[in-house]
């Protein structure tokens, strides 16, 4: 029986075969590897993942898609919403240091399930995923443009990302009203830590309005602070590198 793609999970399958084959391509699965998929729904990359790599674990919240997948013996099934998923205790319990995650992610929480996931990037090795090109695009932004916001600083901090592949919306049944595009994040390495909550509240404040100077939102924030130390802030958010965030980041938890 054809499954009905559902609005509420934010449900676009992929159908096209040339994006498919060059997605895999883009992944380059070797036997054995592990790899968790997101939202496999009808296993259009499913397939070719799991006939390379012979055992993949899937994350689906949709009960009708997930009585399907687990008819596939190379396949486990984590039937759960992925924000509720802990992918560091995965991790130890398949015994492997770092997971491959992969996933055509549902763009209606797609951000969530990013920052979700960078709190256990010590235990991935790399990511790919299909987003809306839009979210690309502020992922991977540079500074002074104005693509580039919260999402760039605080992903930009902990991974090495590029836009590997454009997809169209005829790509998907149904369609999508937006463009698409897979992401690669490949987490840096020797990155200082980092307390993750009070950074991203910090960049959230930079950029809460960013057609204002810095002294309007992050100078405040920082004076509630008590932060004797240097920062320029009469910048607009967009001019200010991850860099700088970063070392002012470092500055207000030595103070």
């Amino acid at each position: 029986m054809k499954h009905i793609a559902r609005k509420r999970f934010g449900q676009h399958f992929l159908t096209d075969g040339g994006i498919i084959d060059a997605i895999v391509r883009a992944v380059a699965p070797l036997p054995g590897e592990p790899m968790v998929e997101i939202g496999p729904g009808l296993a259009a990359l499913t397939q070719p993942l799991v006939e390379r790599l012979g055992h993949l674990h899937v994350i689906e919240l949709d009960r009708d898609l997930a009585v399907r997948l687990r008819q596939h013996p190379q396949l486990q099934v984590i039937e759960s919403d992925v924000l509720k998923v802990d992918f560091s205790a995965l991790a130890q319990t398949l015994n492997v240091p770092k997971l491959r995650v992969v996933g055509n992610l549902p763009y209606n929480i797609s951000s969530p399930i990013l920052f979700h996931l960078i709190q256990h990037v010590d235990a991935i090795a790399d990511q790919h995923f299909m987003l809306q090109k839009e979210v690309i695009d502020r992922m991977v932004a540079e500074p002074s443009t104005s693509d580039y916001g919260r999402l760039s600083v605080v992903l930009q901090w902990r991974y090495a990302m590029e836009n590997v592949l454009f997809v169209p919306p005829e790509s998907f049944d149904p369609p999508p009203r937006v463009d698409s595009a897979v992401v690669r994040m490949v987490p840096r390495q020797g990155v200082d830590a980092l307390d993750l909550p009070m950074f991203e509240n910090l960049v959230q404040v930079a950029f809460s309005q960013r057609r204002k100077l810095l002294r309007h939102t992050l100078g405040k924030w920082l004076e509630e602070k008590k932060f004797s130390g240097q920062f320029d802030v009469q910048r607009r958010a967009e001019e200010v590198p991850v860099s700088e965030y970063v070392a002012l980041m470092q500055a207000l938890t030595r103070t």
